[in-house]
Protein backbone atom coordinates (compact mmCIF):
# COMPACT_ATOMS: atom_id res chain seq x y z
CA UNK A 1 0.00 0.00 0.00
CA UNK A 2 2.96 2.67 -0.89
CA UNK A 3 1.53 6.12 -1.99
CA UNK A 4 4.32 6.13 -5.12
CA UNK A 5 2.77 4.12 -8.10
CA UNK A 6 2.60 4.80 -11.47
CA UNK A 7 0.20 6.46 -14.15
CA UNK A 8 -0.85 2.91 -15.29
CA UNK A 9 -1.02 1.61 -11.73
CA UNK A 10 -3.36 4.73 -10.77
CA UNK A 11 -5.93 3.56 -13.63
CA UNK A 12 -6.12 0.43 -12.27
CA UNK A 13 -7.19 1.54 -8.89
CA UNK A 14 -9.51 3.72 -10.52
CA UNK A 15 -11.07 1.04 -12.77
CA UNK A 16 -10.72 -1.52 -9.41
CA UNK A 17 -12.84 0.89 -7.61
CA UNK A 18 -15.47 1.26 -10.18
CA UNK A 19 -16.12 -2.48 -10.31
CA UNK A 20 -15.54 -3.50 -6.24
CA UNK A 21 -18.32 -0.69 -5.85
CA UNK A 22 -20.65 -2.53 -8.57
CA UNK A 23 -19.84 -5.75 -6.87
CA UNK A 24 -20.75 -4.43 -3.04
CA UNK A 25 -23.88 -2.80 -4.36
CA UNK A 26 -24.77 -6.39 -5.63
CA UNK A 27 -23.83 -8.16 -1.93
CA UNK A 28 -25.70 -5.46 -0.23
CA UNK A 29 -29.40 -5.65 -2.37
CA UNK A 30 -28.23 -10.05 -1.59
CA UNK A 31 -28.78 -8.82 1.94
CA UNK A 32 -31.88 -8.13 1.49
CA UNK A 33 -32.68 -11.67 1.43
CA UNK A 34 -31.53 -11.72 5.29
CA UNK A 35 -35.13 -10.58 6.48
CA UNK A 36 -36.66 -13.50 5.09
CA UNK A 37 -33.90 -15.96 6.21
CA UNK A 38 -33.98 -14.55 9.69
CA UNK A 39 -37.97 -14.79 9.65
CA UNK A 40 -37.76 -18.61 8.50
CA UNK A 41 -35.47 -18.83 11.71
CA UNK A 42 -38.30 -17.50 14.13
CA UNK A 43 -40.97 -19.43 12.19
CA UNK A 44 -39.29 -22.50 13.22
CA UNK A 45 -37.66 -21.37 16.77
CA UNK A 46 -34.26 -21.35 16.33
CA UNK A 47 -34.00 -17.46 17.24
CA UNK A 48 -36.54 -16.69 20.07
CA UNK A 49 -35.89 -13.09 21.17
CA UNK A 50 -36.39 -11.63 17.38
CA UNK A 51 -39.29 -10.44 15.88
CA UNK A 52 -40.93 -10.35 12.57
CA UNK A 53 -40.71 -6.64 12.71
CA UNK A 54 -37.20 -6.78 13.54
CA UNK A 55 -36.72 -9.20 9.75
CA UNK A 56 -38.91 -6.84 8.18
CA UNK A 57 -37.10 -3.68 9.55
CA UNK A 58 -33.65 -5.27 8.64
CA UNK A 59 -34.43 -5.71 4.86
CA UNK A 60 -36.27 -1.98 4.60
CA UNK A 61 -32.78 -0.51 5.96
CA UNK A 62 -31.05 -2.95 3.33
CA UNK A 63 -33.30 -2.29 0.74
CA UNK A 64 -32.49 1.72 1.51
CA UNK A 65 -28.82 1.68 2.04
CA UNK A 66 -28.97 -0.56 -1.14
CA UNK A 67 -30.65 2.29 -3.25
CA UNK A 68 -28.39 4.89 -2.12
CA UNK A 69 -25.17 3.24 -2.85
CA UNK A 70 -26.90 2.45 -6.66
CA UNK A 71 -27.61 6.07 -7.35
CA UNK A 72 -24.02 6.94 -5.72
CA UNK A 73 -22.37 3.75 -7.94
CA UNK A 74 -24.27 5.50 -11.26
CA UNK A 75 -23.57 8.76 -10.52
CA UNK A 76 -19.73 8.72 -8.60
CA UNK A 77 -18.57 4.68 -8.86
CA UNK A 78 -14.98 6.23 -8.81
CA UNK A 79 -15.69 8.31 -5.43
CA UNK A 80 -13.88 7.37 -2.08
CA UNK A 81 -17.07 8.33 -0.75
CA UNK A 82 -19.51 5.48 -2.46
CA UNK A 83 -16.72 3.27 -1.49
CA UNK A 84 -17.06 4.04 2.37
CA UNK A 85 -20.27 4.33 2.06
CA UNK A 86 -20.68 0.32 1.23
CA UNK A 87 -18.81 -0.26 3.89
CA UNK A 88 -20.40 1.96 6.31
CA UNK A 89 -23.93 0.27 4.82
CA UNK A 90 -22.67 -3.19 5.78
CA UNK A 91 -21.02 -1.93 9.12
CA UNK A 92 -24.72 -0.43 9.88
CA UNK A 93 -26.56 -3.57 8.79
CA UNK A 94 -24.25 -5.61 11.27
CA UNK A 95 -25.07 -3.42 13.73
CA UNK A 96 -28.75 -3.49 13.49
CA UNK A 97 -28.58 -7.90 13.18
CA UNK A 98 -26.16 -7.61 16.43
CA UNK A 99 -28.12 -5.29 18.29
CA UNK A 100 -31.42 -7.27 17.28
CA UNK A 101 -29.62 -10.08 18.62
CA UNK A 102 -29.12 -11.71 15.42
CA UNK A 103 -25.97 -13.74 16.88
CA UNK A 104 -23.12 -13.74 13.87
CA UNK A 105 -19.76 -12.69 15.48
CA UNK A 106 -17.84 -13.39 12.40
CA UNK A 107 -19.90 -11.29 10.14
CA UNK A 108 -17.94 -8.28 12.32
CA UNK A 109 -14.55 -8.68 10.44
CA UNK A 110 -16.01 -9.49 6.98
CA UNK A 111 -15.88 -5.34 6.40
CA UNK A 112 -12.55 -4.60 6.86
CA UNK A 113 -11.39 -7.82 4.56
CA UNK A 114 -13.78 -6.99 2.10
CA UNK A 115 -12.33 -2.88 2.03
CA UNK A 116 -9.04 -4.86 0.82
CA UNK A 117 -10.57 -6.05 -2.68
CA UNK A 118 -10.31 -1.88 -3.23
CA UNK A 119 -6.58 -1.58 -2.62
CA UNK A 120 -6.50 1.23 -1.12
CA UNK A 121 -4.34 2.02 2.65
CA UNK A 122 -6.68 4.69 3.10
CA UNK A 123 -10.25 2.60 2.75
CA UNK A 124 -8.52 -0.19 4.66
CA UNK A 125 -7.82 2.02 7.94
CA UNK A 126 -11.29 3.67 7.92
CA UNK A 127 -13.12 0.80 7.49
CA UNK A 128 -11.10 -1.43 10.18
CA UNK A 129 -11.19 1.61 12.60
CA UNK A 130 -15.00 2.08 11.77
CA UNK A 131 -16.10 -1.73 12.19
CA UNK A 132 -13.92 -1.63 15.67
CA UNK A 133 -15.87 1.30 16.92
CA UNK A 134 -18.96 -0.14 15.79
CA UNK A 135 -17.68 -3.16 17.61
CA UNK A 136 -16.89 -1.60 20.68
CA UNK A 137 -20.16 0.53 21.15
CA UNK A 138 -22.43 -2.41 20.05
CA UNK A 139 -21.04 -5.05 22.41
CA UNK A 140 -21.16 -2.37 25.41
CA UNK A 141 -25.07 -2.03 24.47
CA UNK A 142 -25.33 -5.64 24.23
CA UNK A 143 -23.73 -6.49 27.18
CA UNK A 144 -26.85 -6.33 30.13
CA UNK A 145 -28.81 -8.45 27.50
CA UNK A 146 -26.09 -11.28 27.36
CA UNK A 147 -25.28 -11.15 31.47
CA UNK A 148 -29.20 -11.53 31.41
CA UNK A 149 -29.11 -15.19 29.54
CA UNK A 150 -25.33 -16.15 30.53
CA UNK A 151 -24.43 -17.10 34.13
CA UNK A 152 -20.63 -17.69 33.86
CA UNK A 153 -20.74 -13.30 33.85
CA UNK A 154 -21.55 -11.86 37.23
CA UNK A 155 -21.89 -8.56 35.55
CA UNK A 156 -22.29 -6.64 32.34
CA UNK A 157 -19.15 -4.90 32.43
CA UNK A 158 -17.20 -8.15 33.26
CA UNK A 159 -19.14 -9.73 29.73
CA UNK A 160 -17.95 -6.68 28.27
CA UNK A 161 -14.66 -6.91 28.65
CA UNK A 162 -14.33 -10.01 28.37
CA UNK A 163 -15.82 -9.72 25.35
CA UNK A 164 -14.39 -6.50 23.69
CA UNK A 165 -10.55 -7.71 25.01
CA UNK A 166 -10.91 -10.92 22.52
CA UNK A 167 -12.57 -8.65 19.92
CA UNK A 168 -9.49 -6.15 20.24
CA UNK A 169 -7.46 -9.20 19.94
CA UNK A 170 -8.61 -10.19 16.78
CA UNK A 171 -8.97 -7.25 15.62
CA UNK A 172 -4.78 -6.46 15.94
CA UNK A 173 -4.44 -9.67 14.69
CA UNK A 174 -6.99 -9.37 11.51
CA UNK A 175 -5.51 -5.97 11.04
CA UNK A 176 -1.94 -6.54 10.73
CA UNK A 177 -2.76 -9.50 8.64
CA UNK A 178 -4.96 -7.58 6.37
CA UNK A 179 -2.30 -4.76 6.06
CA UNK A 180 0.36 -7.43 5.08
CA UNK A 181 -1.81 -9.17 2.63
CA UNK A 182 -2.93 -5.52 1.10
CA UNK A 183 0.86 -4.39 0.64
CA UNK A 184 2.26 -7.99 -0.69
CA UNK A 185 -1.12 -7.82 -3.11
CA UNK A 186 -0.89 -3.91 -4.31
CA UNK A 187 2.79 -4.47 -4.20
CA UNK A 188 2.30 -7.49 -6.52
CA UNK A 189 -0.37 -5.06 -8.73
CA UNK A 190 2.23 -2.45 -9.04
CA UNK A 191 5.01 -4.64 -10.29
CA UNK A 192 2.71 -6.39 -12.44
CA UNK A 193 1.73 -3.01 -14.08
CA UNK A 194 5.24 -1.48 -14.12
CA UNK A 195 6.86 -4.61 -16.04
CA UNK A 196 3.80 -4.98 -17.97
CA UNK A 197 4.52 -1.00 -18.81
CA UNK A 198 8.10 -2.01 -19.95
CA UNK A 199 7.16 -4.28 -22.09
CA UNK A 200 4.45 -2.17 -23.45
CA UNK A 201 7.36 1.09 -23.88
CA UNK A 202 9.76 -1.61 -25.58
CA UNK A 203 6.89 -3.16 -27.67
CA UNK A 204 5.90 0.27 -28.35
CA UNK A 205 9.47 1.14 -29.36
CA UNK A 206 9.86 -2.04 -31.74
CA UNK A 207 6.58 -1.10 -33.57
CA UNK A 208 8.07 2.48 -33.93
CA UNK A 209 11.71 0.87 -35.18
CA UNK A 210 9.36 -1.73 -37.27
CA UNK A 211 7.29 1.31 -38.92
CA UNK A 212 10.91 2.87 -39.50
CA UNK A 213 12.19 0.30 -40.82
CA UNK A 214 9.07 -0.21 -43.05
CA UNK A 215 9.26 3.45 -44.74
CA UNK A 216 13.28 2.88 -44.62
CA UNK A 217 12.12 -0.20 -47.13
CA UNK A 218 10.68 2.17 -49.73
CA UNK A 219 14.10 3.81 -49.81
CA UNK A 220 16.56 0.98 -50.09
CA UNK A 221 16.61 -1.61 -52.94
CA UNK A 222 16.82 -4.32 -49.87
CA UNK A 223 16.18 -4.28 -46.62
CA UNK A 224 17.29 -7.65 -44.45
CA UNK A 225 16.52 -7.98 -40.67
CA UNK A 226 18.19 -9.32 -38.70
CA UNK A 227 18.22 -11.24 -34.80
CA UNK A 228 20.72 -12.08 -33.41
CA UNK A 229 19.31 -13.03 -30.10
CA UNK A 230 17.23 -15.58 -31.93
CA UNK A 231 19.39 -16.06 -35.13
CA UNK A 232 17.14 -14.94 -37.81
CA UNK A 233 16.94 -12.66 -41.31
CA UNK A 234 13.72 -11.32 -42.31
CA UNK A 235 13.23 -9.45 -45.62
CA UNK A 236 11.45 -6.31 -45.10
CA UNK A 237 10.75 -5.64 -48.22
CA UNK A 238 8.56 -8.85 -48.34
CA UNK A 239 5.37 -8.45 -47.85
CA UNK A 240 4.92 -11.87 -46.07
CA UNK A 241 7.73 -10.92 -43.03
CA UNK A 242 8.94 -14.41 -43.32
CA UNK A 243 12.06 -15.29 -41.20
CA UNK A 244 14.40 -17.84 -41.84
CA UNK A 245 16.54 -19.46 -39.37
CA UNK A 246 20.37 -18.58 -39.76
CA UNK A 247 22.71 -21.47 -38.53
CA UNK A 248 25.72 -19.22 -37.26
CA UNK A 249 28.14 -22.41 -36.51
CA UNK A 250 28.05 -23.32 -40.62
CA UNK A 251 26.93 -20.42 -42.37
CA UNK A 252 28.78 -17.30 -43.00
CA UNK A 253 26.48 -15.21 -44.89
CA UNK A 254 22.91 -14.37 -45.25
CA UNK A 255 20.17 -15.16 -47.83
CA UNK A 256 20.24 -12.03 -48.96
CA UNK A 257 23.94 -11.37 -48.84
CA UNK A 258 24.40 -15.03 -50.76
CA UNK A 259 21.49 -13.61 -53.28
CA UNK A 260 23.37 -10.11 -53.66
CA UNK A 261 26.80 -11.74 -54.01
CA UNK A 262 26.02 -13.08 -57.59
CA UNK A 263 25.53 -9.55 -58.53
CA UNK A 264 29.14 -8.15 -57.38
CA UNK A 265 31.96 -7.55 -59.95
CA UNK A 266 34.30 -10.45 -59.51
CA UNK A 267 37.28 -8.31 -58.63
CA UNK A 268 34.99 -7.08 -55.37
CA UNK A 269 33.62 -10.63 -54.60
CA UNK A 270 36.43 -11.15 -51.62
CA UNK A 271 36.19 -7.36 -50.10
CA UNK A 272 32.55 -7.83 -50.10
CA UNK A 273 32.57 -11.40 -48.83
CA UNK A 274 34.80 -9.80 -46.00
CA UNK A 275 32.39 -7.02 -45.38
CA UNK A 276 28.92 -9.37 -45.31
CA UNK A 277 30.52 -12.24 -43.12
CA UNK A 278 27.99 -12.56 -40.57
CA UNK A 279 30.22 -14.14 -38.58
CA UNK A 280 31.99 -10.81 -37.58
CA UNK A 281 29.23 -8.44 -38.12
CA UNK A 282 28.44 -8.26 -34.23
CA UNK A 283 32.18 -7.91 -33.68
CA UNK A 284 32.06 -4.81 -35.97
CA UNK A 285 29.26 -3.49 -34.88
CA UNK A 286 29.83 -3.04 -31.43
CA UNK A 287 29.50 0.44 -29.69
CA UNK A 288 28.83 1.66 -33.17
CA UNK A 289 25.59 2.80 -34.97
CA UNK A 290 26.41 1.49 -38.56
CA UNK A 291 29.10 0.66 -40.65
CA UNK A 292 29.59 0.37 -44.60
CA UNK A 293 31.05 0.01 -47.95
CA UNK A 294 30.48 0.59 -51.76
CA UNK A 295 30.64 -2.11 -54.24
CA UNK A 296 29.59 -2.62 -57.92
CA UNK A 297 26.60 -4.56 -58.92
CA UNK A 298 27.65 -5.62 -62.60
CA UNK A 299 24.29 -4.86 -63.93
CA UNK A 300 23.16 -1.85 -62.07
CA UNK A 301 26.06 -0.23 -60.97
CA UNK A 302 27.58 1.39 -57.78
CA UNK A 303 25.70 0.26 -54.45
CA UNK A 304 26.19 1.17 -50.85
CA UNK A 305 25.96 -2.09 -48.44
CA UNK A 306 25.05 -1.30 -44.53
CA UNK A 307 24.81 -2.56 -41.21
CA UNK A 308 22.86 -0.39 -38.83
CA UNK A 309 22.34 -0.77 -35.11
CA UNK A 310 18.56 -1.24 -33.93
CA UNK A 311 19.11 -2.13 -30.54
CA UNK A 312 21.87 -3.62 -28.93
CA UNK A 313 22.79 -4.55 -24.79
CA UNK A 314 24.15 -2.04 -22.25
CA UNK A 315 27.97 -3.28 -23.59
CA UNK A 316 27.01 -2.07 -27.29
CA UNK A 317 27.00 -5.37 -28.72
CA UNK A 318 24.06 -5.31 -31.41
CA UNK A 319 21.07 -7.61 -30.90
CA UNK A 320 19.07 -6.70 -33.67
CA UNK A 321 20.46 -4.78 -36.96
CA UNK A 322 19.19 -4.34 -40.40
CA UNK A 323 21.11 -5.22 -43.56
CA UNK A 324 20.53 -2.38 -46.60
CA UNK A 325 21.71 -2.21 -50.18
CA UNK A 326 20.75 0.65 -52.28
CA UNK A 327 21.92 2.03 -55.25
CA UNK A 328 24.49 5.09 -55.55
CA UNK A 329 25.46 4.93 -59.21
CA UNK A 330 24.43 8.62 -60.19
CA UNK A 331 25.74 9.52 -56.75
CA UNK A 332 28.96 7.82 -57.43
CA UNK A 333 29.01 9.52 -60.72
CA UNK A 334 28.46 13.29 -59.60
CA UNK A 335 31.15 12.63 -56.71
CA UNK A 336 33.67 11.21 -59.33
CA UNK A 337 32.80 14.36 -61.76
CA UNK A 338 33.03 16.92 -58.70
CA UNK A 339 36.64 14.90 -58.21
CA UNK A 340 37.55 15.44 -61.75
CA UNK A 341 36.93 18.87 -61.30
CA UNK A 342 38.79 19.71 -59.05
CA UNK A 343 41.59 17.57 -60.25
CA UNK A 344 41.34 19.65 -63.51
CA UNK A 345 42.29 22.69 -65.19
CA UNK A 346 39.47 24.37 -66.07
CA UNK A 347 40.42 26.32 -69.46
CA UNK A 348 42.85 22.91 -71.22
CA UNK A 349 40.31 20.05 -69.61
CA UNK A 350 43.56 18.44 -68.99
CA UNK A 351 44.99 17.29 -65.00
CA UNK A 352 45.67 20.30 -62.82
CA UNK A 353 48.86 20.49 -60.61
CA UNK A 354 47.52 19.26 -57.77
CA UNK A 355 46.55 15.83 -59.89
CA UNK A 356 49.64 15.79 -60.84
CA UNK A 357 51.32 16.13 -57.56
CA UNK A 358 48.99 13.39 -56.16
CA UNK A 359 49.75 10.94 -58.76
CA UNK A 360 53.74 11.50 -58.28
CA UNK A 361 52.76 10.49 -54.58
CA UNK A 362 50.88 7.82 -55.61
CA UNK A 363 54.02 6.47 -57.47
CA UNK A 364 56.14 7.22 -55.11
CA UNK A 365 54.65 4.86 -52.31
CA UNK A 366 55.09 2.08 -55.00
CA UNK A 367 58.58 0.93 -57.18
CA UNK A 368 58.61 1.99 -60.01
CA UNK A 369 57.38 0.43 -63.47
CA UNK A 370 60.72 -0.20 -66.41
CA UNK A 371 58.28 2.04 -68.82
CA UNK A 372 58.11 4.98 -66.58
CA UNK A 373 58.54 8.42 -68.69
CA UNK A 374 58.21 11.76 -67.05
CA UNK A 375 57.54 14.64 -69.89
CA UNK A 376 58.50 17.78 -69.82
CA UNK A 377 56.49 20.49 -72.03
CA UNK A 378 56.58 23.96 -72.78
CA UNK A 379 54.66 26.09 -75.26
CA UNK A 380 57.72 28.73 -77.38
CA UNK A 381 56.75 31.86 -77.98
CA UNK A 382 53.86 32.23 -75.39
CA UNK A 383 54.63 36.03 -73.95
CA UNK A 384 55.30 37.29 -78.24
CA UNK A 385 51.87 35.92 -78.86
CA UNK A 386 50.32 37.75 -75.63
CA UNK A 387 51.89 41.03 -76.39
CA UNK A 388 51.27 41.12 -79.85
CA UNK A 389 48.10 39.60 -80.44
CA UNK A 390 46.35 39.70 -77.11
CA UNK A 391 45.51 37.46 -74.21
CA UNK A 392 42.78 35.22 -76.32
CA UNK A 393 45.14 34.70 -78.91
CA UNK A 394 47.40 33.21 -75.89
CA UNK A 395 44.89 31.40 -74.56
CA UNK A 396 43.84 29.86 -77.76
CA UNK A 397 47.61 28.84 -77.92
CA UNK A 398 47.72 26.84 -74.46
CA UNK A 399 44.52 24.96 -75.35
CA UNK A 400 45.81 23.82 -78.69
CA UNK A 401 48.72 22.56 -76.99
CA UNK A 402 46.80 20.97 -74.05
CA UNK A 403 44.97 19.20 -77.05
CA UNK A 404 47.70 18.37 -79.32
CA UNK A 405 49.12 16.70 -76.00
CA UNK A 406 45.79 14.80 -74.96
CA UNK A 407 45.21 13.49 -78.98
CA UNK A 408 49.26 12.18 -78.48
CA UNK A 409 49.71 10.65 -75.09
CA UNK A 410 45.89 9.01 -75.26
CA UNK A 411 45.70 5.68 -73.68
CA UNK A 412 49.74 5.85 -72.90
CA UNK A 413 49.26 8.01 -69.87
CA UNK A 414 47.81 11.34 -68.78
CA UNK A 415 49.02 14.62 -69.19
CA UNK A 416 48.57 18.15 -66.69
CA UNK A 417 48.87 21.43 -67.08
CA UNK A 418 51.07 22.33 -64.45
CA UNK A 419 51.53 26.11 -65.16
CA UNK A 420 50.58 29.37 -67.71
CA UNK A 421 52.42 27.30 -70.28
CA UNK A 422 54.23 24.43 -68.54
CA UNK A 423 52.82 20.66 -69.04
CA UNK A 424 53.84 17.26 -67.94
CA UNK A 425 52.99 13.95 -68.77
CA UNK A 426 53.43 11.03 -66.91
CA UNK A 427 53.70 8.07 -68.98
CA UNK A 428 54.14 4.73 -69.68
CA UNK A 429 55.56 3.67 -72.46
CA UNK A 430 58.94 1.80 -74.13
CA UNK A 431 59.88 4.40 -76.19
CA UNK A 432 59.45 7.41 -75.28
CA UNK A 433 61.20 9.33 -78.41
CA UNK A 434 58.40 8.33 -80.88
CA UNK A 435 56.02 9.89 -78.44
CA UNK A 436 57.79 12.82 -78.63
CA UNK A 437 57.90 13.05 -82.39
CA UNK A 438 54.16 12.26 -82.38
CA UNK A 439 53.16 14.96 -80.05
CA UNK A 440 55.56 17.38 -82.39
CA UNK A 441 53.87 15.95 -85.32
CA UNK A 442 50.58 16.81 -84.09
CA UNK A 443 51.27 20.66 -83.01
CA UNK A 444 52.20 21.12 -86.81
CA UNK A 445 49.27 19.98 -87.96
CA UNK A 446 47.15 22.47 -85.55
CA UNK A 447 46.02 26.07 -86.81
CA UNK A 448 44.42 28.25 -84.50
CA UNK A 449 41.75 31.74 -85.37
CA UNK A 450 44.72 34.10 -83.85
CA UNK A 451 47.52 32.13 -84.80
CA UNK A 452 48.73 29.49 -87.56
CA UNK A 453 51.52 27.77 -85.66
CA UNK A 454 52.06 25.99 -82.49
CA UNK A 455 55.15 24.46 -80.97
CA UNK A 456 56.08 22.97 -77.59
CA UNK A 457 59.78 22.46 -76.35
CA UNK A 458 59.72 18.77 -74.77
CA UNK A 459 62.19 17.28 -72.20
CA UNK A 460 61.85 13.47 -71.06
CA UNK A 461 63.16 11.17 -68.54
CA UNK A 462 62.78 7.43 -68.66
CA UNK A 463 63.34 5.25 -65.91
CA UNK A 464 64.98 2.87 -68.08
CA UNK A 465 67.59 5.04 -68.52
CA UNK A 466 67.99 5.92 -65.20
CA UNK A 467 67.37 2.93 -63.40
CA UNK A 468 68.98 4.30 -59.82
CA UNK A 469 66.92 8.12 -60.48
CA UNK A 470 63.89 8.55 -58.26
CA UNK A 471 60.78 10.79 -58.93
CA UNK A 472 62.69 14.20 -58.57
CA UNK A 473 65.38 13.12 -60.18
CA UNK A 474 63.65 12.63 -63.00
CA UNK A 475 61.65 15.43 -63.12
CA UNK A 476 64.85 17.35 -63.15
CA UNK A 477 66.08 15.67 -65.57
CA UNK A 478 63.23 15.91 -67.73
CA UNK A 479 62.75 20.10 -67.26
CA UNK A 480 66.91 19.70 -67.71
CA UNK A 481 66.18 17.91 -71.38
CA UNK A 482 63.27 20.15 -72.04
CA UNK A 483 65.02 23.39 -71.49
CA UNK A 484 67.80 21.78 -74.18
CA UNK A 485 64.82 21.19 -76.90
CA UNK A 486 63.90 24.81 -76.13
CA UNK A 487 67.43 25.89 -76.93
CA UNK A 488 67.97 24.13 -80.18
CA UNK A 489 64.65 25.61 -81.07
CA UNK A 490 65.00 29.15 -80.83
CA UNK A 491 68.55 28.87 -82.06
CA UNK A 492 67.54 26.88 -85.38
CA UNK A 493 64.96 29.81 -85.70
CA UNK A 494 67.54 32.54 -84.87
CA UNK A 495 65.98 33.76 -82.32
CA UNK A 496 68.00 35.68 -79.48
CA UNK A 497 67.11 34.12 -75.94
CA UNK A 498 68.37 34.22 -72.26
CA UNK A 499 67.13 31.21 -70.14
Amino acid sequence: MESSISLNYDEFLIDNRVNVNRYLNTVLWLFALTGPAIAIGVGTGTFHDITYLTCISISAVVIILSAIHLILVRKAAKSIWTCLFALTALDVLIVYMSYSHVSIYLTWFLVPLLSLLYCDRSVYFFATALNYVLMFTTTLLNSPYEVMIRTEYKSSMAYFANTIGGFTIETLIMFASGYLIGKLTTGYFKNLFLQYKVIEDQEKSMEEKMDLLDSMAEIYDNVNLIDFVNNTEMSLRDAEHKKHGIDMSAQTHTLMAQRIRAQVMPDQIDAFSTFTNIKTVRSRLTNKKLISADFIDVVAGWFRAQYITVDSTLDGIPNVVIYTTRNVDEEKRREENLIRITLTDEMTRLFNRRCYDEDLNEIRRGELRDDFVLFSVDVNGLKTVNDNKGHAAGDELIKGAADCLAFSVGNKGKAYRTGGDEFMVIAYCSEPEKLKDSIKEKAKEWHGIYTDEITMSIGYAAHKDKPGAGIDELEHIADENMYLDKADFYKERGIERRR
